[in-house]
């Protein structure tokens, strides 16, 4: 099996211990949208028109605010060593950990930004195609942001590290996760959008766990 329950569950009852993480990225998510705003202004088109665009960089940028964390804690407890050692390929349990991250941070960005469309603008077919793109797209965000989190363990600065790591390689992701509710806001199918979406996670999840557990073998030696 490539997910190892007993470590989701551990990272999911540490997370539920420490609730201020995921409330911190909810919370930024949310004030970035929310200030948007007042930024461009209070036209409503053209709110809706940067609503697409608006959402995905804000669910970016929340996302990698909790790239640091994690493997910072079981690497500071000793118990990133013991994961080193087990029995079970490192990678599958990198699997779990992001999973367990995704749980956490990316899901949650998902339910709330149905309520955060309407406040752009948006309409209903519009909301629920973001839905299903960030439901889509936000698993890559984090499986890309675990390579960037182990390139960086233990270095100092590491979170802007990580932003300059990983960022251009987020570009496919965001565009192609706007495009898709750009395209059902001109009366277009955004099956290909999605398509090619769904396509990039299966890769992220057959190549990025092993790129992760390399980089992670490497910062520990």
């Amino acid at each position: 099996m490539l997910i190892n329950l007993p470590l989701l569950r551990r990272d999911l009852t540490l997370a539920l211990r420490r609730p201020q993480d995921a409330l911190t990225v909810v919370g930024f998510f949310v004030v970035v949208v929310a200030l948007f705003p007042l930024g461009v202004g209070p036209d409503p088109q053209l709110l809706r028109i940067l609503a697409p665009g608006v959402l995905w960089v804000a669910a970016l940028l929340a996302t990698m605010l909790a790239l640091e964390r994690l493997f910072m804690d079981d690497y500071r407890d000793g118990s990133l060593e013991q994961l080193l050692i087990a029995p079970e390929p490192l990678a599958f349990l990198v699997l779990s950990k992001v999973l367990a991250h995704w749980l956490i941070t990316g899901l949650p960005l998902v339910l709330i930004s149905p309520l955060l469309g309407i406040q752009l603008g948006l309409q209903s077919e519009e909301i629920l195609m973001m839905a299903i793109a960030l439901l889509i797209g936000t698993p890559i965000l984090s499986l890309i942001g675990a390579i960037g989190a182990a390139l960086t363990l233990g270095l100092r600065g590491g979170g802007v590290l990580i932003s300059l790591l990983i960022l251009p390689l987020y570009v496919p992701t965001l565009i192609l996760g706007a495009g898709a509710v750009d395209a059902v806001m001109h009366g277009l199918s955004a099956q290909a959008h999605l398509s090619l979406l769904g396509a990039l996670l299966i890769l992220a999840v057959m190549l990025t766990p092993w790129a992760t557990a390399a980089a992670l073998r490497i910062m520990l030696d």
